[in-house]
């Protein structure tokens, strides 16, 4: 990582000097971890320094927020983890956090609470609408995306669940491309076949998996470019590329990742 390029505040080391940030911004396992979705809180990171967003990470402190557990129906292992990071997020009287993925946003926001842990909690795709709509978010002229089609995948937790459908569509459209939509889209959305710990585990018996059904959704409108706003979905929709061969012309990006491009970043 290059640290002339982005800097990253840490919680600990801003609470050691008495500072408190505008927005605690919850990275998540994948964008810690997952070798791709890493690019995503990088371009994520970069769009913050930009703009001289006042922000930080818990680093270290920061551990899984216990959604996959109990998807997975193990609601104990959840309350541990939940408990833990709310421990840590009143320690440091957190109230504002802004976070990619779409599972943490729906845990943090809507689990969190009746265990003592209420936040402001804003998906990052909401985050991005908000600088957009203050006019802090300006495209160049003439981007990377003139002339090309991209078609916008809603994830379940961040769609149906939360009912955000506008927000990310939104920050597509200051892009200078066309942006389709597939057939199964908003509310009638397909999922990317990751949710509800499906991810992690085998799959079950049946005729087609998931990810493909949804893959030739995105196939058919014609686009090069499938735009997501979660980590689960970007995994599987490159999976599914690579199922019809088609990972070299059609390409999954995350949305932050499509304006730090056209930003320049």
């Amino acid at each position: 990582m290059n640290e002339q390029t982005y800097k990253v505040p840490v919680m600990a080391d801003l609470a050691a000097e008495g500072k408190m940030p505008e927005v605690l911004f919850w990275v998540g396992c994948a964008g810690s971890y997952d070798s791709r979705y890493k690019a995503v809180t990088i371009a994520f990171v970069k769009i913050l320094n930009h703009l001289g967003i006042n922000f930080a990470v818990l680093g270290a402190e920061e551990t899984c927020t216990g959604d996959p557990a109990k998807r997975a129906g193990n609601e104990f292992t959840f309350q541990m983890q939940a408990i833990a990071n709310i421990q840590v997020l009143n320690g440091y009287g957190i109230e504002k956090i802004v976070t990619a993925c779409p599972h943490c946003f729906n845990t943090i926001k809507n689990e969190y609470p009746e265990l003592g842990g209420a936040y402001e909690v804003i998906h990052h795709s909401t985050f991005l609408q908000q600088l957009i709509n203050e006019g802090r978010v300006k495209m160049k002229e003439k981007g990377d995306f003139k002339g090309k089609k991209i078609t916008y995948h809603d994830s379940c937790y961040l769609g149906r669940a939360n009912n955000v459908y506008e927000a990310p569509r939104t920050v597509l459209e200051q892009l200078d491309a066309d942006l389709v939509e597939m057939k199964r889209c908003k509310t009638k959305g397909l999922c990317c076949g990751a949710g509800g710990a499906q991810m992690f585990k085998d799959a079950e018996k049946g005729n087609k998996e998931v990810n493909h059904e949804r893959m030739e959704d995105a196939i058919a409108t014609g686009a090069d470019t499938i735009a997501v706003a979660c980590p689960f979905c970007m995994t599987m929709l490159i999976d599914g590329t690579k199922k019809y061969n088609k990972e070299d012309q059609i390409k999954v990006y995350d949305i932050a990742e499509l304006i730090a491009k056209a930003e320049g970043l």
